[in-house]
C-alpha cells in the first residue's frame, strides 16, 4: 500500500520530473537552488513560480533564492534534514510500503488519548523509540496516541509550538518513514495517532514568508505573537486557506493518522462569510467520508457552535473540545489554586465541576472574571458527552507552571485516586499526559533551542521570569533565577521520561489503578455511550456533593462524590456499583455512606 497527498505546493515527483511550486507574490525573481546549480522559476501568474526539472531524484536538496539574495527552504518542505534554515529534501512518500491497509480508523467514543511529546517520551526521543512504548500504551487500555506539534523548529528541542515548515516532520526525531513506522505500527496494535497542528501562528526562528510572501500576514488581525495570518484577504486569502487546509489532509492523506487537535482556534482571526477552522472541517470530511477522522479543536471561547451534532448524532464539523473547565473544576478541588484563570473556579469549584461534567462547559455565557468580567462561552448541554475531551494534566497544564510540577508532586494522592476514577469512568474523552498513569517523578518543563541566536535565548529566559514575577514564590530577582533556564539543555533533559519506574512503588500501585479503570471504562462505559444520548443533569445535594447522572438510550451512569469534612450518604442507591473509593461504606438498606474526598459511579441499563 502507497500513499500521498497531491498539493499544488512544493516539490512533487511525477512522470516528467520534479514539478517545483513556490507561492512567492511580493518576490521579484525567484530561482530555484539545486546541488548542480540554480534554475530561474518563470512567473506562472497569480504570484506562483513553477518549474519541472528531469532527473531529480528523492533524496536531492533544494532551496529557492529570493530576489538574488536569501536562499529559503521550501515553505512546503516535506523534510528539513539541517534543520529550519538548511536546504530542503525531496522526498518520495509512494516509496513507503504500508501494511495497514485494512485500517479506517476507531468510533471516537472508544477513545482513550495519551498525548506525548516524542522528544520527552522515551530517553532517546525518536519515533522509533516511541514505537517501542506502543504495546505498554495499548495493554493499558489506551486507544489513541496523540503527538505534540512535529512542524520543523529551529534547534534540537522545542514543544512543538514553535514550528515554521508545517509539512516538514522535525529531523529531531528521525525520518519521515521512520514516523510513518510508528503510526503503521500503531495502526496493526488497534492504535489510532493524533497529531496536534498550530494554525494561528509561526514560530519566532526560521520563518521566511515575509521575504517572498509579505501579504500571507496582514496587521489588519493583532495576534499574541504578532501580525495574524491572511485567511481572509481579499487576494491571498485562497492561497493561504489551501496552505493549511492542505496540511490537514497531508497528515491524515499522507502519513494516515486518524485525527488531528488544532491549536488555541480561538487566536485564528477571520471575517470571511465562512470561517476558516468551519471550512477546513468541511474539505477533510468532504475528502475523507470512508474513514474515522477525529478532529478536536482548543478554543478558550467555548464555542459550542463548532461542536454540532447531525440527526444521527455524528459531528458535521469537529468531534470535540478540549474541555478546559472540566480540568480547572477538578484542580482547583485538588491543589486549592487560586491565580490566574483559576480565579474563576475557585467561588464555586464544586458547582463548575458538576456542570462542566454534565454540559461539557461550566461557563456558557456567564461573567468570566479573568476576561475582566466578559461573558465566556455558549450553551453546551445538548452536545454528547463525546464532544469534550477531559483531562486532569496536559502539556500546557503542567508545563506552563514555573517548575513545570505534575500534578501527583503538588496534589494528596488519595484525593488524585477519586479524581483519576473520575476522568477515566466519566462519559466524556478522556486523555492522559505522558507518564501521569505511573504518576511519573519526572517534571515537564518549558525548553527551547535556538542558539547561536543567544539574544532570543535571552528573550526567552527574560520573559520566562517576568511570566512568573506575579507569584510570591518568584516575586524578585533571586527567587526568580530558581525557574529552570528554558534554553538550557538539562531543563530537556529532567523532562524526559524514565519508564523504569512503572515497576516501583508508588508508581505501580498508581499503574495497577489506571490500567483497572480503562478495562472498565471500555467494559462497561463505552458501551453505553455508543446508545443514543439522551441528556446530562447535575444536582448539588450539599455545597460539597456533586450528583452527575448522564443519560443514554442504552441506560444511565451516575457520579456522586463528597469534596467536604462531612461523610455524606447517597440514600437508596439505584443502579449496580461499577466502582466505589475504597473507604466507601455499603449499608444494609441499599444506601451508600460516602467519606470525605470519596466517590462512586453507578450503572443502570435500560
Amino acid at each position: 500500500m502507497r500513499r500521498a497527498h497531491s498539493m499544488p505546493f512544493g516539490a512533487e515527483i511525477g512522470p516528467e520530473g520534479v514539478r517545483f511550486a513556490l507561492w512567492a507574490p511580493t518576490a521579484g525573481t525567484v530561482a530555484l537552488v539545486l546541488e548542480e546549480g540554480e534554475r530561474p522559476m518563470p512567473d506562472a501568474g497569480g504570484g506562483w513560480r513553477r518549474l519541472v526539472v528531469p532527473g531529480v531524484r528523492a533524496g536531492a536538496r533544494y532551496g529557492f533564492r529570493i530576489d538574488g539574495d536569501l536562499v529559503a527552504p521550501d515553505p512546503a518542505s516535506r523534510f528539513q534534514p539541517e534543520d529550519v534554515a538548511g536546504l530542503s529534501a525531496v522526498v518520495d512518500p509512494g516509496a513507503f510500503a504500508w501494511s495497514d491497509q485494512g485500517w479506517a480508523g476507531r468510533p471516537f467514543e472508544e477513545t482513550v488519548i495519551y498525548e506525548a511529546h516524542v522528544g520527552t517520551a522515551t530517553p532517546e526521543g525518536t519515533y522509533a523509540a516511541l514505537a517501542d512504548k506502543l504495546e505498554a500504551l495499548r495493554d493499558l487500555g489506551v486507544t489513541a496516541l496523540e503527538l505534540l506539534p512535529l512542524a520543523d523548529f529551529k534547534g534540537r528541542r522545542n514543544w512543538g509550538y514553535d514550528g515554521v515548515l508545517p509539512y516538514a516532520p522535525d529531523s529531531a526525531y528521525g525520518t519521515p518513514d521512520d514516523l510513518r513506522r510508528l503510526v503503521d505500527r500503531a495502526h496493526g496494535l488497534g492504535l489510532m495517532v493524533f497529531l496536534d497542528v498550530v494554525y494561528n501562528h509561526f514560530g519566532p526562528a526560521g520563518n521566511y514568508l515575509h521575504a517572498y510572501a509579505g501579504s500571507f500576514f496582514t496587521e489588519r488581525h493583532q495576534t499574541p505573537w504578532g501580525a495574524g495570518i491572511n485567511f481572509d484577504g481579499e487576494t491571498s486569502g485562497a492561497v493561504v486557506r489551501d496552505y493549511f487546509i492542505h496540511n490537514a489532509l497531508y497528515w491524515l492523506e499522507e502519513f494516515h493518522v486518524d485525527g488531528l487537535r488544532f491549536d488555541a482556534v480561538h487566536a485564528i482571526l477571520d471575517d470571511s462569510p465562512t470561517h476558516f477552522i468551519a471550512e477546513l472541517a468541511e474539505r477533510i470530511r468532504g475528502a475523507l467520508p470512508d474513514r474515522q477522522i477525529h478532529l478536536m479543536l482548543e478554543n478558550e471561547a467555548n464555542q459550542a457552535r463548532w461542536l454540532e451534532r447531525d440527526a444521527g448524532g455524528r459531528p458535521v464539523r469537529h468531534s470535540a473540545q478540549w474541555a478546559d473547565d472540566t480540568h480547572h473544576g477538578w484542580h482547583v478541588l485538588l491543589t486549592g489554586e487560586e491565580a490566574g484563570y483559576y480565579e474563576s473556579f475557585a467561588d464555586r469549584p464544586v458547582a463548575h465541576l458538576a456542570r462542566s461534567l454534565a454540559e461539557g462547559f461550566a461557563y456558557q455565557g456567564e461573567p468570566f472574571k479573568t476576561l475582566g468580567g466578559h461573558p465566556r462561552g455558549e450553551s453546551s448541554g445538548h452536545l454528547p458527552p463525546s464532544a469534550f475531551v477531559t483531562f486532569l494534566q496536559n502539556h500546557d497544564q503542567v508545563g506552563n507552571r514555573a517548575l513545570g510540577e505534575r500534578l501527583s508532586h503538588i496534589a494528596d494522592p488519595d484525593r488524585l485516586a477519586l479524581a483519576r476514577a473520575g476522568l477515566l469512568l466519566a462519559p466524556q474523552i478522556p486523555m492522559l499526559w505522558m507518564g501521569e498513569e505511573w504518576s511519573a517523578s519526572t517534571p515537564f518543563l518549558f525548553f527551547v533551542d535556538f542558539a547561536p541566536d543567544e539574544a532570543l535565548n535571552k528573550a526567552v529566559r527574560d520573559g520566562r521570569r517576568r511570566e512568573f514575577k506575579s507569584f510570591a514564590a518568584f516575586a524578585d530577582d533571586e527567587k526568580a533565577k530558581t525557574i529552570p533556564d528554558p534554553t538550557a539543555e538539562a531543563t530537556f533533559r529532567a523532562s524526559v521520561l524514565d519508564w523504569s519506574e512503572r515497576e516501583r512503588s508508588p508508581h505501580a500501585e498508581v499503574l495497577a489503578d489506571t490500567r483497572a479503570l480503562l478495562a472498565l471504562r471500555q467494559a462497561e462505559i463505552v458501551p453505553l455511550t455508543k446508545t443514543a444520548w439522551r441528556g446530562g443533569t447535575a444536582r448539588l445535594p450539599r455545597p460539597d456533593v456533586v450528583d452527575v447522572t448522564w443519560a443514554y438510550a442504552g441506560g444511565s451512569l451516575r457520579f456522586v462524590a463528597a469534596f467536604g469534612g462531612e461523610p455524606y450518604e447517597v440514600a437508596g442507591a439505584a443502579g449496580r456499583v461499577l466502582w466505589h473509593s475504597p473507604a466507601v461504606a455499603q449499608e444494609q438498606d441499599g444506601g451508600l455512606v460516602l467519606p470525605p474526598w470519596s466517590g462512586v459511579f453507578l450503572k443502570e441499563v435500560a
